[in-house]
């Protein structure tokens, strides 16, 4: 069985990391799949949205896969490693693809720790389980949330609240999560697969060049003054503009019908 499962259905890749007996911690070859799909995803023009899940009721991911590291530690095959995953197994990871085009939604069952909220983190949307627990422990393991959790965490939570996470390893909830805006919604387990659906069919329904430019635009303005977010350039949005689904969509509202999107 690979490590990661990796579907298409119409404009939707799925991916599953499957390593549910060890509550989806992810190895260097877990990463290395990993590395491969996205550049599928990416490359593939069919595909418009991602769902990226864990295998199995437990668990989203509990991250790195902390025997291996044991063993790599102890046969001297570890180097001393910090932020990013530059030089390793499945480099660019999702948590360092900072242009990555197309929206991802994150079905979070179960636990989301460690790497696996850091991956969950790098999504720009998270549907969670009403059980779903987020936290990084890193501090408690003489590690740090190297794959992006110090900087995206102080980016979407309140300074304090993500600061007390970091430092002692404290967990969150998902009811918690949610009324801190860090996911989009809590539902019961049962329900958490129509629900990620639903979200999956209102971002198909949407143009995916203007998804792409909205989401393009949102993150490199987030710095920005804002009269220079308003000169900047940005790439997606120029393809948009001069996309065929630019004229598509006025049309289609015109003519009293569902628009028909090229996505390219």
């Amino acid at each position: 069985m690979p490590n990661v499962m990796y579907e298409k259905h119409g404009h939707v890749a799925y991916v599953t990391i499957n390593r549910p007996e060890i509550l989806n911690a992810m190895n260097l070859a877990t990463h290395a799949e990993l590395g491969d799909i996205w550049n599928d995803f990416a490359a593939d023009t069919d595909m418009w949205v991602g769902v990226l899940t864990g295998a199995g009721s437990r668990a989203f991911s509990v991250g790195q896969d902390l025997k291996e590291l044991a063993a790599r530690n102890a046969n001297g095959t570890a180097e001393p490693s910090s932020f990013g995953s530059q030089g390793k197994p499945g480099w660019p990871r999702l948590t360092e693809r900072f242009t990555f085009p197309k929206p991802i939604v994150a079905r979070v069952n179960g636990y989301a720790l460690g790497g696996g909220f850091e991956l969950a983190l790098a999504c720009d949307i998270i549907i969670a389980a009403d059980h779903a627990t987020f936290g990084l422990p890193e501090a408690r393991l003489g590690l740090i949330p190297g794959a992006g959790g110090v900087f995206r965490l102080v980016r979407q939570l309140p300074y304090r609240t993500a600061m007390g996470l970091l430092m002692t390893g404290h967990q969150l909830q998902a009811p918690q999560a949610l009324a801190y805006g860090l996911v989009n919604e809590v539902v019961p387990a049962g329900e958490l697969d129509e629900r990620v659906d639903a979200w999956v069919d209102d971002l198909l329904e949407s143009a995916p060049l203007s998804v792409r430019a909205i989401k393009e635009a949102a993150r490199l303005s987030l710095d920005m003054p804002l009269e220079e977010a308003f000169t900047a350039r940005y790439t997606w949005e120029e393809r948009r503009m001069h996309s065929q689904d630019a004229i598509e969509g006025p049309r289609a509202f015109a003519e009293k019908r569902r628009p028909q999107w090229q996505g390219r």
